[in-house]
């Protein structure tokens, strides 16, 4: 993970484009020079073959096209790096939901929503550590918006440690079941990256996602 480019380093890069696609033209014209210098001494009784002079010019045209697709990659990294800056400050403090089945637990009320089928009666969660041991469990309220897990376990106990839990919620219509789910967890965005090109966030609760994966949440905060 990488973090996103500042748009210095971008101009940086098309500076030193526009610096090859310079030299690449300087070295053309000396191409040319030698070429024609090369036609008007050759030998009269020995010509130089006309395919060994299609084929020189060929190739240089073929590195010219190179250098300008180079050229006008680099400009496009450059605008990448731009919107990415742009899209970092749209992002950053947003409170978002993130879905996931395995959420951190680090002390404080870990707060989520159900994606509750629409046919579905009844919504069952079941939360496990790392090891798979249950570790609580409880039918959710249909008609809460949104639900929180606070630590508590099925023993009484409440959990202290930082640890990372499993979260699954079951669906059923009356006695048939109809599906698992995972919770949308409430978070903030703490800081964006890139990674492999794209945008990857980090938020209060220790989870990251891609902008793939997030979606801006309208409801209460608190």
């Amino acid at each position: 993970m990488s973090t996103i480019e500042s748009t210095t380093a971008a101009q940086t890069q098309t500076t030193a484009s526009s610096a090859a696609t310079q030299q690449f033209g300087e070295e053309f014209n000396n191409f040319i020079k030698l070429l024609t210098a090369q036609v008007q001494n050759q030998d009269p009784l020995s010509p130089m073959d006309s395919t060994q002079f299609v084929d020189q010019l060929a190739t240089f045209s073929s590195l010219e096209q190179q250098v300008q697709t180079n050229s006008a990659l680099g400009g496009i990294s450059s605008l990448i790096g731009e919107l990415h800056t742009m899209f970092a400050s749209e992002w950053l403090g947003e409170t978002v939901t993130v879905e996931s089945s395995w959420v951190p637990y680090t002390g404080s009320e870990i707060r989520y929503l159900a994606n509750t089928p629409t046919d579905a009666d009844d919504a069952y969660l079941t939360v496990r550590d790392s090891e798979g041991e249950l570790v609580w469990s409880e039918k959710l309220d249909m008609e809460d918006g949104v639900h929180t897990w606070n630590g508590q376990t099925n023993s009484g106990d409440t959990i202290t440690n930082d640890e990372i839990f499993e979260f699954n919620i079951d669906y059923y219509r009356g006695e048939e079941y109809i599906g698992l789910g995972a919770p949308q967890v409430i978070t903030t965005i703490t800081d964006v990256s890139t990674e492999n090109g794209g945008l990857r966030f980090g938020t209060s609760s220790h989870l990251s996602a891609d902008l793939t994966s997030v979606n801006k949440y309208s409801g209460a905060v608190s």
